[in-house]
C-alpha cells in the first residue's frame, strides 16, 4: 500500500513566496509577460514564439537547431510507423522493477511529443495525426499507476504528454475526436497521482511531478493546479539547493518536514558540509540530480510563459546548483569534504533550458554550464525531458 502524506505547506510561505511575484524585476532585465486572465496557447516548456524561431532555424539549415532537429527526425520516436504500447495498469516497482508498462508508457509519450515538434517544423500533417494516434491509444485504456514509483512514473510520462497535447491541440488545424477523452486521463489518472508532492522522497521526485503538473494543469486551463504546482516547487527549491543564506544547514522542504540537522544531514546522503549550489541528491549521484535540476528548471519555464517569474525567485539556486555540478562535470577536482572526495558524475543533458534564460535572456554569465551545454549538443530525449537544443538554444523569445 502507498502512503500518502498530507500537503505540508505552511500559510505564511506560500503567502510571501505569492508575493514574490510581484517584485518587480532590476532595471534592464528581461520579465515574463503580464499574466493574462487565462492561459497561453502553446504555453507548455516553448510558446509560439519559440517554437517559430525554432523553424525558422531549420529552414536555413542554421546550427545548433538543425543538428539537433536531424537528430530527432533519425530518433526511434519519430518513427511514422511507431506503435504504441499502451495498456490499463501501469505498475512501476523501485528501479522499475517491475516494469510492467513502465518504458512503455515513458518512450510513447516522448514519441508523442517528438511527432507534434515534427509536425510544427514540418507542417506535415502525419506527425501530428501520429501523435494524436499515440495519446489517444492511451487514453482509451489506461487506469491506474501502482507500485512504489507509481508517482515518479506518473511525472516523467505526464510532462511528456502535457506538452505533446498541448502541441497538437493549439497548433494543428485537423481533428482530433478524442482530445476529450485524453483530458480526461490526464484530469482522472493523473493529477489526483501528484498533485500532493512527494513528501520525503528524494528530491528529483517532486520535482519531475510538479514539472507534469504544472504542463498538464495549463493543458488543462486548470488553475487551481496550476497553483498548486507552483506552490509545491517553492516549497521543494530551497530544500533541494542550499545557498548559505539559510544557515549553517539547508533548509526542509514543505512536504518533508525534517526538525534536526542530523535528520537534514542524513537527508542529503551524510554530506555534512554545506557549499552555495550543493543539492540534496549530490552525493547521490549526479544523474538524479541533473533530474531533480533540470525539472525545477521546466518548472519555471512554463511559469514565465504564463506570466510567473520563477526564475527571479530561484535564481541564486538554480544558477550556482548548475554551476556546482558542472564544474565536476568539467574537470575540476572533487575536493574531500565533498561526498568523501568521491562523486558519481554524469549530469545528463539537462543544462540548455537554463542557460537559455539566465545568459540569452537576462545576459548573466554561465561559463562552466556553457562549457557543459556545448559539449552536449544536441541534446535528446530521455525519461521526461527531449530536444531541447532545437526548442532553447539561443532562443531567449
Amino acid at each position: 500500500m502507498r502512503l500518502q502524506r498530507p500537503l505540508l505547506i505552511p500559510l505564511i510561505t506560500a503567502l510571501v513566496a505569492g508575493f514574490a511575484v510581484l517584485v518587480p524585476a532590476s532595471p534592464g532585465a528581461a520579465a515574463p509577460p503580464k499574466p493574462p486572465a487565462g492561459f497561453v496557447h502553446p504555453g507548455v516548456l516553448v510558446d509560439k514564439a519559440q517554437l517559430d524561431f525554432a523553424r525558422q532555424q531549420v529552414q536555413a539549415g542554421a546550427q545548433p537547431q538543425k543538428a539537433a532537429y536531424d537528430a530527432m527526425k533519425a530518433s526511434t520516436y519519430a518513427a511514422i510507423d511507431y506503435t504504441p504500447m499502451p495498456r490499463a495498469i501501469v505498475e512501476c516497482g523501485s528501479n522499475s522493477i517491475p516494469n510492467y508498462g513502465c518504458t512503455d508508457e515513458r518512450n510513447d509519450a516522448l514519441a508523442a511529443y517528438t511527432d507534434a515538434l515534427i509536425w510544427y517544423i514540418d507542417r506535415d500533417p502525419r506527425y501530428a495525426r501520429k501523435a494524436i494516434e499515440i495519446m489517444d491509444a492511451w487514453s482509451a485504456v489506461l487506469q491506474d499507476h501502482v507500485n512504489t514509483n507509481a508517482p515518479l512514473q506518473t511525472g516523467w510520462s505526464g510532462a511528456s504528454w502535457s506538452r505533446a497535447g498541448e502541441l497538437i491541440k493549439h497548433t494543428f488545424p485537423g481533428e482530433w475526436v478524442q482530445r476529450g477523452r485524453f483530458e480526461t486521463m490526464l484530469r482522472d489518472v493523473y493529477l489526483p497521482e501528484i498533485r500532493n508532492g512527494a513528501g520525503c522522497k528524494n528530491g528529483n521526485w517532486e520535482m519531475i511531478m510538479m514539472d507534469a503538473m504544472i504542463g498538464i494543469a495549463v493543458f488543462l486551463d486548470d488553475r487551481a493546479d496550476f497553483d498548486q504546482a507552483i506552490n509545491i516547487w517553492r516549497g521543494r527549491l530551497p530544500g533541494y539547493v542550499y545557498e548559505k543564506s539559510d544557515g549553517p544547514y539547508p533548509k526542509a522542504a514543505s512536504t518533508c518536514p525534517l526538525d534536526t540537522r542530523q535528520e537534514i544531514v542524513d537527508y542529503w546522503q551524510g554530506q555534512e558540509v554545506f557549499s552555495d549550489g550543493l543539492a540534496q541528491e549530490t552525493c547521490r549521484d549526479f544523474g538524479h540530480t541533473g533530474w531533480g535540476l533540470t525539472a525545477a528548471t521546466q518548472v519555471a519555464e512554463t511559469a514565465w510563459h504564463q506570466g510567473v517569474n520563477l526564475y527571479a525567485e530561484g535564481k541564486d539556486r538554480l544558477m550556482d546548483g548548475y554551476a556546482f555540478h558542472t564544474q565536476y562535470e568539467t574537470g575540476t577536482p572533487i575536493p574531500a569534504n565533498l561526498c568523501g572526495g568521491t562523486v558519481k558524475l554524469g549530469l545528463g543533458p539537462v543544462t540548455e533550458v537554463v542557460y537559455n534564460h539566465y545568459h540569452n535572456r537576462l545576459g548573466l554569465p554561465m561559463p562552466t554550464t556553457l562549457a557543459y551545454t556545448e559539449s552536449k549538443r544536441p541534446m535528446g530525449a530521455n525519461y521526461f525531458f527531449a530536444w531541447e537544443t532545437l526548442t532553447h538554444a539561443n532562443n531567449p523569445r
